[in-house]
C-alpha cells in the first residue's frame, strides 16, 4: 500500500509486542524541534544548554529547578508542558496507553489540544497501517482535524476547516477541484475534490495537504467508511469487536445508551434522552447517527447486553464539526474486567 501522513511521526516510532506504538528518542526529538522549543537569538544560556541536553538524550531527567532557571517565563511554561507530556508518555509505556490514561485518570497535566490531536493522528496511522482503502484514511481525518460542514439538499459535505479558512481568507485562487463547498455567511466559494470510492486513489499523494472533502450523507460511501474507522479505533484499544452502521433516526422511545462523539452531540442526545424539548434548528445540527453493537455480549455490561448503543455527531452553530474520539473509548459500557 502507499504510505500516507508522512508528517505524523509514525516512522519515528517502534511497535510494542501488542502492536501499539512505543515512544522513541527520535519521536521526542521531533517535539523538541518545534518552533516553540527551539532556541532563538534572545534565548538565555540555561535554555540553550537544556535544549542541547534534551536533543542528546530526550528522556534525561529534568527537574523543576532546571526549568525555573530560564530567563523567559513563556519558555518556562513551554518546557513545563513538554516535559510533562514526555514523562506521561514514557510512564504509560505506549502512545495508546498514554492517550487513554490522560482521560481515564482525569490528569491535571496540561497538554495542548494540538498534542492530543497529533496523538490521535499517529495512533490512527498505526490502526490503518494495513488498509488498502484511501477513503478510510480521509474519513479518519475527522477524528483529529476540525471539519467545516456544508449541508445542501441531501449532501453533507465535510472539508478540512483550516483548509477552508485559508482559501477564504487569502488571495490564493479559491478553486481546488471540481466540487463546490459553500461557506455559509461568506459570499466566496471554494472548490475541493470530493472523494468517493471511484476517485479516492488520488488521496495517497495528497494526504498531508488535507485538501479533499467527503460527503457524509447517511448511506453514502464516506459515512460507511467512517463506520469502519470507528470499529477499528475501538478494537485497537480494547480488542473488542464492534459493528457500527449509519442510522436515519432512533426509533426507540427510551433507548438504553448513547455516546456523543463531540460536545454538541453529547448535549443534544442527553436532552433528547431526558425528554427535553429541542428546537428544530438545533436538532438539524445533528448530522450523523450510528447504531453500534458489541458482538461478544460477555464483554458488555449485563444491563446493556442485547441492546444497541447509539452514536451521534453534531456541528456547532458556525458549521464546525469538532470530534472527541476519546468519548467513544471512555463511554463504552464494557463489563468489568473486559
Amino acid at each position: 500500500m502507499t504510505d500516507f501522513w508522512l508528517e505524523s511521526g509514525y516512522k519515528l516510532l517502534d511497535k510494542t509486542s501488542d502492536g501499539h506504538l512505543a515512544v522513541t528518542d527520535d519521536f521526542l526529538r521531533a517535539y523538541l524541534m518545534r518552533p516553540e522549543m527551539e532556541p532563538v537569538e534572545e534565548s538565555c544560556d540555561v535554555e540553550r544548554r537544556l535544549h542541547a541536553q534534551l536533543l542528546k538524550n530526550p528522556k534525561v531527567k529534568i527537574m523543576p529547578a532546571d526549568i525555573a532557571a530560564m530567563a523567559d517565563a513563556d519558555i518556562q511554561e513551554n518546557y513545563q508542558v513538554m516535559i510533562g507530556f514526555r514523562d506521561h508518555l514514557v510512564a504509560s509505556g505506549s502512545l495508546e496507553n498514554g492517550y487513554l490514561n490522560f482521560f481515564k485518570n482525569k490528569s491535571s497535566l496540561k497538554i495542548p489540544p494540538l498534542f492530543i490531536n497529533q496523538l490521535v493522528q499517529v495512533i490512527l496511522r498505526n490502526v490503518l497501517d494495513d488498509t488498502l482503502y484511501p477513503l478510510w484514511a480521509r474519513c479518519s481525518e475527522i477524528l483529529f482535524r476540525d471539519q467545516t460542514i456544508s449541508v445542501r439538499d441531501e449532501t453533507v459535505m465535510a472539508a478540512d476547516a483550516d483548509t477552508v479558512a485559508l482559501h477564504l481568507s487569502s488571495d490564493a485562487p479559491a478553486s481546488l477541484g471540481v466540487n463546490k463547498i459553500e461557506n455559509e455567511g461568506n459570499s466566496r466559494e471554494i472548490e475541493l475534490d470530493v472523494l468517493t470510492e471511484q476517485n479516492a486513489e488520488m488521496y495517497w499523494e495528497r494526504s498531508d495537504k488535507y485538501d479533499t472533502a467527503v460527503d457524509l450523507r447517511v448511506r453514502g460511501q464516506a459515512n460507511i467508511a467512517f463506520c469502519r474507522v470507528l470499529e477499528k479505533w475501538v478494537n485497537h484499544f480494547y480488542k473488542v469487536p464492534v459493528k457500527i452502521q449509519p442510522l436515519e433516526e432512533i426509533n426507540e422511545d427510551k433507548w438504553i445508551w448513547h455516546i456523543g462523539l463531540d460536545t454538541e452531540a453529547s448535549a443534544l442526545l442527553n436532552d433528547l434522552y431526558n425528554g427535553k424539548t429541542v428546537v428544530a434548528e438545533r436538532n438539524q445540527r445533528l448530522i450523523s447517527l450510528f447504531r453500534m453493537e458489541i458482538r461478544d455480549e460477555t464483554l458488555i455490561s449485563p444491563n446493556i447486553a442485547g441492546r444497541p448503543i447509539y452514536l451521534g455527531m453534531a456541528m456547532t452553530t458556525d458549521n464546525l464539526l469538532r470530534l472527541k474520539p476519546q468519548n467513544l473509548l471512555m463511554n463504552l459500557p464494557l463489563a468489568e474486567g473486559a
